[in-house]
């Protein structure tokens, strides 16, 4: 235990999934590694920290912002079934099947997958703690200090998993300030009659923006723009396919490159949804526009739409910003070198690692990285006998 108050510290922590705040900024409780957040990369490295017998609560702990369990699939919008979801991986230990009824047709993502990690939880007793908001992360010697908004802590090592929820983008474009319509990003969407009657410029080439793209396509009038012309993959899409598609964001990670989705090198499966959308003639894509005016969007050539809402379906950034007084990226902007046996682990600093971030950023990748930081950071702090 650092500093004063070491009896208000430890007990707060020592409650069950709870944590007192404490009113003196000096203290921190000591632990020996820290996981930020409980989504899927979180709960794999938690359950496998456990499993190599480092300590819950002494020896490692979680902190997530949520109120309750689910990371960011309780977010999602309701029409987002586990039907239509790309795929949703087994946690080690624990299949989906074994959690969640599915029986009942279409289950709503943002439901069955907090019960199945809520029972997730349960089975493994994670220590998880929340709401707990980690606020910045800072290098203190031997130990990296992470403060909340209740409780701070000093750890010989991090692991974290916050993903990218919390970072939607949204790229500038000229005009965008003065368009009269409504803008929103994926992270907005909760239902497409909220849009019927009106004119849609549905922006991006992902998954995401193929299924709003179909469900808005059926109330109102669509215009779908993408950068580069999508690519449909067409067969199944197995493990061996998805292991080779996070090798390649892998890559550029090793290199210190900021890196690209997963779902970017994967390709958009041709689904029974997308062939039905091509018959109804919706996917006809346009390249991106050139800029944004007060009524619709314009091109370079000069042609023009007139749009009631531009839906931004771009995708996210990791959130990593209470990690910037570590100073991890290679350059401002730029990526952060990774290395270890899965690229988890921060080159210029062994002890963090990064899960949800690069090749696992989807659940591809999420439990595999998960077990690689927890296996490779309990070693390297001398944690297994």
């Amino acid at each position: 235990m650092e500093g004063s108050g070491e009896a208000a510290a430890e007990q707060s922590v020592a409650s069950g999934n709870d944590i007192t705040p404490t009113r003196n900024p000096n203290v921190a409780v000591k632990v020996d590694i820290v996981v930020i957040g409980a989504g899927q990369a979180g709960l794999s490295s938690a359950y496998h920290l456990k499993k190599l017998g480092i300590a819950p609560q002494t020896g490692f702990l979680v902190l997530d912002h949520a109120a309750q369990a689910g990371g960011a699939w309780q977010y999602r919008w309701p029409t987002l079934t586990l039907s239509t979801v790309n795929r949703i991986h087994d946690l080690p230990g624990m299949r989906f099947s074994d959690a969640v009824d599915t029986s009942a047709g279409q289950v709503q993502a943002s439901v069955a997958v907090p019960e199945y990690f809520a029972a997730y939880e349960k089975a493994f007793a994670l220590p998880i703690y929340r709401p707990v908001n980690v606020k910045v992360v800072c290098d203190r010697g031997e130990r990296l200090r992470i403060e909340t908004d209740r409780v701070n802590f000093a750890a010989r090592g991090l692991i974290n998993a916050t993903g990218t929820w919390e970072t939607p983008y949204i790229p500038d474009y000229p005009g965008a300030a003065r368009f009269k319509g409504r803008q929103l990003h994926t992270r907005d969407y909760r239902t497409a009659a909220e849009f019927a009657g009106q004119r849609v410029v549905i922006v991006g080439g992902g998954i995401s923006a193929l299924q709003l793209l179909d469900e808005i396509s059926h109330v109102a009038t669509t215009i779908w723009v993408t950068r580069r012309p999508p690519e449909f993959r067409e067969g199944p899409f197995n493990d061996e396919a998805g292991h080779a598609a996070v090798a390649l964001v892998e890559e550029r990670v090793r290199r210190g490159e900021p890196p690209t989705s997963v779902v970017s090198v994967t390709g958009l499966p041709v689904t029974p949804a997308i062939i039905a959308m091509r018959e109804r003639g919706v996917l006809k894509r346009l390249p991106m526009f050139a800029e944004i005016t007060e009524q619709g969007v314009r091109w370079a050539d000069g042609s023009e739409q007139q749009a009631d809402v531009i839906l931004w379906c771009t995708g996210f950034r990791s959130a990593l910003d209470h990690l910037a007084p570590l100073q991890l990226r290679e350059a401002p902007g730029g990526g952060i070198k990774m290395t270890g046996r899965l690229a988890t682990q921060v080159a210029k600093d062994p002890r963090i690692h990064l899960v949800g971030y690069g090749p696992s950023a989807s659940t591809i990748g999420a439990n595999r990285a998960g077990a690689a930081a927890a296996r490779e950071l309990a070693p390297f702090l001398g944690l297994l006998r």
